[in-house]
């Protein structure tokens, strides 16, 4: 048996690291909360390749001690906390003491910093850890701290990390929840050079929101502003109109602190109940506040997983504050309130007057017949005649007829067979036509001749490509039968063997779709706009659809960056309907900033599913015979079973099942 020895410091600090510093956003993440906790106005992030090589965080926050300097990069250091009591009511973001000896172990890093009112400041420099000498420095109020080759002397945990893109853009995502979370604190980006974000800082949520997620966003928020004794949630939700193709826009804060929340993102969608359509979500940019003892925050090294003493508190704040604005947005502008029935009646008698066509016509003649010029009275009907015709006879709305050419060139009045206006009654047919209007002749269309395209070319008259067809089995040989559709939605199959089968069409028609879309070598066919579609991203979101814009061509989109975190769409997968394009791309950009990169079949083959479930016919549409026919083949010959997500396409209900429902047999 091995013996038991106690690891060396370095070993220590390396796995210490290995909890806290996951990528270049993990060591962005804690810089940027030191400096939020020293007080900081003002924040610059400067990284190159994805932060890899480069990351640097100044702030101008209170600076640090010349003599404290080497004390801040050991373990379990740290100035915001004093006693265990501190645990429980922990204010500030960060509190474990091992972020800079973290990060410091697995880089090259350099400090300058600066005590307010102090003369000159102090630099550090620290490799692997390893601390040298305190300098005096000339530097600005505030701290700057300076990360070179992460993960140098690490390289199992170097070869784990992502693109340079992939890095960067994790990074900007960090930045911008900061951002939203401290509006009154101004965070500026430098991307390789360029700036990639700046907010103003002025202490407005709004001004926040337009610099971090753009102004599309900003556009469709209401504010949301709830309290409930000690608790508050403050912030913005989006309209129900806006809704999003998946869950990236929506932002939660408890007390300043970016966290991921189930019961927050659960009381926020059920106040959208029976509002949004289905597959959309809501976004928002939300904060609790509560006091410190009701939350726990150290619950997780990242500190991004929280727990309330009171579940149910938070929910019902959130939920109520989030449906209130809702409720109060459903209300038409202006509305008035609802008058008595008293005084609704007293309106009635003197503004909603009765009257015969006889006393409406006397009275627009005494004023001057305008209204006999604008339209012409009726003739009076006898009282036989109103007898024999029914009080309110039912209208047919009918479709026009298509116009044909005869032989002389001459063509058929559509007022010959239905009135102007489009309809009919009952009591129009009865009577006898009227004698029909002269109308002008028209020439005969002139022949067009086709010039052959060579010598064995034969002239064929012009038509219009035909969809493609689908072949149907021969219906007297099929072992099946269809007998009918219900809720237009499960299509109702009877077999040979007396078994009633349930077929989810929308199911079906999606792993149809997807199967022929993996079967095909092509990229999937798109059709080109005639004005472009614009779709908001969020941070992440954006950067993964600019870095696989090649994946998705081949799923049939054309997209290409319109600044600000908007992607312009070009063309569009012919099999969608155009409305649905923005969010079909927000959920592919969505599996894509998750990781799933489509360099791999899988990842393609997820792509493919979601653009297969946008192109399936929904369940609700009416559905025509052949297209029933042409899924239940398919289904029923044994080659759909599933649809790309795994969900069973039918159902079976065997004949003693149903008899047993019906007490028939025991």
């Amino acid at each position: 048996m091995p013996h038991i020895q106690q690891l060396s410091p370095h070993v220590a600090d390396l796995i210490a690291a290995g909890e806290v510093v996951e990528r270049p956003a993990s060591v962005a993440k804690e810089l940027l909360e030191n400096a939020l906790d020293a007080g900081a106005s003002a924040v610059t992030i400067e990284i190159k390749d994805g932060g890899m090589t480069y990351l640097r965080v100044s702030d101008d926050g209170c600076g640090i001690a010349a003599d404290e300097l080497p004390t801040a990069f050991l373990r379990h250091a740290t100035s915001k906390l004093r006693t265990a009591e501190d645990l429980s009511a922990i204010g500030t973001l960060g509190f474990r003491g091992e972020a800079l000896a973290a990060i410091s172990a697995v880089s090259r890093l350099d400090v300058l910093t600066r005590e307010r009112g102090a003369l000159t400041g102090a630099s550090l420099h620290l490799e692997g850890g390893v601390p040298g000498e305190v300098a005096d420095a000339g530097c600005p109020e505030g701290t700057s701290v300076i990360v070179r080759d992460l993960f140098y002397n690490t390289p199992a945990r170097l070869k784990f990390m992502k693109r340079d893109s992939a890095e960067a853009t994790a990074i900007s995502g960090l930045v911008t929840h900061l951002a939203l979370s401290h509006p009154g604190v101004s965070f500026r980006l430098l991307r390789d050079g360029a700036e990639a974000l700046h907010t103003p800082g002025d202490g407005a949520l709004k001004s926040a929101v337009y610099a971090a997620l753009g102004r599309d966003f900003t556009l469709s928020l209401v504010e949301v502003a709830g309290r409930d004794g000690a608790l508050a949630a403050d912030g913005f939700v989006t309209r129900p109109l806006n809704g999003r193709g998946s869950r990236a826009m929506q932002t939660f804060f408890v007390n300043g602190r970016l966290v991921k929340s189930q019961l927050l993102t659960a009381a926020l969608e059920e106040a959208y109940a029976n509002r949004i359509m289905k597959g959309r979500f809501p976004g928002c940019v939300l904060s609790v506040t509560l006091p410190f003892d009701m939350v726990d925050v150290n619950v997780h090294p990242a500190k991004t997983i929280v727990k309330f003493v009171n579940d149910k508190q938070v929910f019902d704040l959130v939920y109520h504050a989030v449906m209130d604005v809702l409720d109060r947005e459903a209300k038409p502008e202006g509305a008035l309130p609802k008058a008595p029935a008293q005084a609704a009646q007293g309106a009635r008698d003197g503004f909603y007057q009765t009257m015969t066509a006889e006393q409406f016509r006397a009275q627009h003649t005494a004023q001057g017949g305008k209204a006999a010029a604008a339209a012409p009275a009726a003739k009076p009907q006898s009282a036989a005649a109103k007898t024999a015709e029914p009080e309110s006879a039912p209208v047919f709305h009918t479709r026009v007829p298509a116009v044909t050419l005869g032989e002389s060139g001459g063509r058929a009045r559509v007022s010959d067979v239905v009135p102007r206006g489009g309809t009919f009654s009952a009591s129009d047919a009865l009577r006898e036509p009227a004698a029909p209007a002269p109308e002008p002749e028209i020439a005969p269309l002139p022949a067009v001749s086709v010039i052959p395209a060579g010598p064995e070319a034969a002239p064929e008259p012009a038509s219009a490509p035909e969809p493609e067809q689908t072949t149907l089995l021969p219906e007297e040989t099929v072992p099946w039968r269809i007998a009918g559709e219900v809720l237009d939605t499960y299509i109702v199959c009877e077999d040979a063997d007396k078994n009633v089968w349930l077929i989810d069409k929308h199911a079906a028609h999606e792993r149809v779709n997807f199967d022929r879309y993996k079967a095909q070598d092509a990229p999937v066919m798109s059709q080109t706009l005639l004005t472009p579609l614009v779709a908001q991203l969020g941070a992440a979101e954006h950067a993964a659809v600019c870095a696989e814009a090649d994946a998705l061509r081949a799923c049939g989109f054309e997209c290409e960056d319109f600044g600000g975190g908007a992607v312009l769409l070009r063309c569009v997968p012919a099999d969608i309907d155009v409305s649905d394009a923005v969010g079909t791309l927000e959920e592919l950009a969505a599996a894509l900033a998750d990781g799933k990169s489509a360099d791999h079949a899988g990842a393609r083959d997820a792509l493919l599913a979601t653009l297969a479930c946008k192109a399936a016919i929904k369940g609700g549409w009416k559905s025509d015979e052949r297209e029933l026919r042409a899924l239940v083949d398919r289904v029923q010959s044994g080659e759909i079973e599933y649809c790309p997500h795994g969900r069973p396409v039918k159902v079976r209900l065997t004949q003693r099942e149903i008899e047993k429902m019906f007490k028939r047999v025991t």
